[in-house]
């Protein structure tokens, strides 16, 4: 079986988490990179060992020989380049959020459907090896029947991390490119889909989202929090956003973090860091029977999550499985985040499934 070969398109910082799952796979190999600022593109092909390097995204498509296209680009570009891609014969994988509107995420899926490709949201959460045996430890009951998941996000200052030029973020304050705001609309989805994935599907929504200056005109999107119930009986859900910009937060990566629980009926797990080491704990831990132990978790670090989510997607490619989180469930995730934002602006509840 030949490799298959893939085109990274879009070299922002995040381009090198997704270039580790590639590196050291024979069945699997970046063959091409694509930036509009060529110099960018060639400084990544370079580190990756890339020959082919394009500006314009139609000359990635039009080359027969790339299989799979990685679209990491601005948000309101997804929709368009993932039909694009999907009508020259290539599987996707788009990074989150899938898309700005429910129109789009059915425009997409459709022409998955319709070149018989796949589709897939490049969501790494679900594969952080901690939220990865959370999941196990939950389906083997050790916590009894879950019945609350409470997530947590703080940012933090913006020396203590990965150094993001100020321009390179600037799209992400425009809500006609972005979607939303970049904490409850972009990283949100991180969470909507981690809830998901460990929970179920979502019956309705309820938000309160405020707004904080970071700049002359600019905006976030918090402090926010977003309270669900789960379609299972008794099972409920609690999301907050904390803008802690003064918080000094150490991290690899984005100077930020998040914390999850997960409440049972017979104990509680509680998964201590993501991108960073906000407290000082073991990364997975269990109450039960009156005690708290460690979990062992043999890799924590946040970029393993991005390899372990690209190892999915070729294993997925190779054998034909579906994927976890595919254009359906993508689509499903858009519509638990875009009933947060309009619950916090109508003050009523929302059913995710009512979101058109």
């Amino acid at each position: 079986m030949k490799p298959i070969r893939v085109a990274i398109v879009g070299c922002g910082r995040i381009s090198d988490l997704h270039a580790l799952g590639y590196r050291g796979r024979e069945d699997a190999m970046i063959v091409a990179v694509c930036d509009p600022r060529r110099k960018r593109a060639q400084e990544k092909a370079k580190t990756w060992g890339v020959e082919r390097v394009f500006a314009k995204y139609q000359e990635v498509l039009a080359n027969t020989d790339i299989d799979l296209v990685e679209l990491l680009v601005p948000h309101h570009l997804h929709a368009e380049m993932t039909i694009a891609a999907c009508e020259a014969g290539k599987h996707v994988s788009v990074q989150k959020p899938m898309a700005l509107t429910i129109t789009e995420a059915d425009q997409m899926i459709s022409a998955a459907e319709k070149a018989g490709v796949i589709l897939r949201i490049y969501e790494n959460f679900v594969f952080y090896p901690p939220f990865v045996e959370a999941k196990r430890l939950i389906e083997r009951g050790e916590i009894g029947e879950p019945q609350m998941i409470r997530l947590h996000y703080n940012s933090g200052t913006r020396d203590t991390g990965w150094r993001v030029s100020l321009t390179a973020w600037l799209w992400r304050f425009d809500e006609k490119r972005s979607g939303g705001g970049p904490l409850v609309f972009d990283h949100g989805y991180h969470l909507f889909s981690l809830a998901y994935h460990l929970m179920g599907e979502v019956e309705q929504v309820f938000a309160w989202i405020d707004r904080s200056r970071v700049m002359p005109s600019k905006y976030v999107d918090g402090p926010a929090t977003v309270m669900f119930q789960f379609k299972a009986p008794k099972r409920y859900g609690v999301m907050d956003f904390a803008y802690t910009p003064k918080m000094r937060i150490d991290s690899l990566y984005y100077a930020d973090d998040n914390r999850v629980e997960i409440i049972g009926d017979r104990g509680v797990l509680f998964i201590n860091r993501c991108t960073a080491r906000t407290v000082d704990l073991p990364e997975l831990m269990m109450f039960r029977d009156g005690m708290t132990v460690p979990i062992p978790i043999g890799r924590v670090e946040w970029h393993d999550s991005f390899v372990d989510c690209t190892h999915h997607l070729i294993d997925v490619l190779k054998g034909g499985e579906k994927p976890i989180l595919d254009g359906q469930t993508g689509k499903a995730v858009l519509q638990f985040s875009l009933a947060a934002h309009q619950s916090a602006c109508t003050g009523q509840a929302i059913r995710p499934e009512d979101v058109d």
